[in-house]
């Protein structure tokens, strides 16, 4: 697989504006106000794709900004989870809404149902901190 760097290929619009493509694998050629008007354009076509997520994040990577390319992945993987799951498990991570067997759960779930690794990370992570500070239901 192909790296990107910020000195060969950012922004991507300039370097790559043919090979970019929607979650729905629209182009940027197919967003055009005709596309709009007869309904061809719909709101889901104008998500980011993961593939695109992770070009940033080589990106971020080539010019050492590492926190960032982290959190362009952890993006990636949220691409796979529908909406209302990605609002529930913000709402189960409030303070004192949950309990640790359902955070516990939920880190399984990105894990084997969504393929997000680093998204279960960070859930695994919040539970160490709830633990310390008495933040569970």
């Amino acid at each position: 697989m192909r790296k990107y760097t910020a000195k060969e290929d950012y922004p991507l619009y300039e370097h790559h504006y043919d090979d970019i493509r929607t979650a729905t694998g629209k182009s940027l050629n197919d967003f055009t106000l005709e596309a709009i008007q007869k309904g061809e354009i719909q709101p889901e076509d104008c998500r980011i794709s993961a593939e695109i997520l992770e070009r940033h994040a080589q990106i971020e990577e080539s010019v050492g900004n590492f926190q960032i390319a982290a959190e362009l992945r952890r993006s990636a993987e949220m691409t796979r989870i529908p909406d209302s799951r990605i609002m529930e498990i913000y709402n189960s991570l409030r303070p004192r809404m949950s309990e640790k067997k359902k955070l516990k759960e939920i880190a399984e779930e990105l894990k084997t149902k969504y393929d997000a690794p680093q998204c279960a990370a960070f859930i695994e992570d919040a539970i160490h901190v709830y633990e310390k500070r008495n933040m569970f239901k």
